[in-house]
């Protein structure tokens, strides 16, 4: 009796830490916290999204508001149009801007919506016009150091290659 009462337990221990590690997946993969019961449906367009995922954050002043729920390239602006669910306890003005952000240097990208002053609010299905795109970590990398290189150029290498 003593050894199927020992094994009972170390059961009950396994599945707990099974369902432990179940739910901090699902925390990591932001697939918890968020229901789109209530929400509306909001589109903007960006030049480059970086490592935008479906299912990140959409923030408002740091509170998550919404999250990503489709992203799609679009063949005739060569833009990639991003789909948001926002809750229905966040309205939003029209002039609001959407931007790509990053959490930390290296962390997920998330969208941080910055309300606007307008007075109408955006609607479901309205489009957010305003957007700023992902700073990508490698392009301003190669920005500085196309501008370190040419810095150190002297005027007598500029006035040799004009001529080539």
């Amino acid at each position: 009796m003593q050894r199927t009462t020992m094994d009972l337990w170390v059961g009950v221990f396994v599945l707990a830490g099974i369902g432990a590690l179940l739910l901090l997946a699902l925390k990591v993969g932001n697939l918890g916290t968020y229901s789109s019961a209530e929400s509306y449906t909001l589109t903007g367009s960006f030049e480059n999204i970086g490592g935008l995922k479906v299912k990140a954050p959409v923030k408002g002043a740091g509170v998550v508001v919404g999250r990503v729920t489709n992203i799609q390239f679009n063949t005739k602006t060569y833009d990639a149009v991003v789909t948001l669910s926002i809750d229905n306890r966040y309205q939003f003005p029209k002039d609001t801007f959407a931007s790509i952000l990053t959490s930390g240097l290296l962390g997920e990208q998330y969208i941080g919506v910055a309300a606007g002053g307008d007075e109408t609010m955006l609607k479901n299905g309205d489009k957010i016009m305003k957007t700023n795109s992902a700073m990508v970590l490698e392009e301003m990398i190669g920005r500085f150091l196309f501008d370190k290189a040419s810095e150190n150029k002297t005027p007598e290498e500029d006035e040799s290659n004009k001529g080539d």
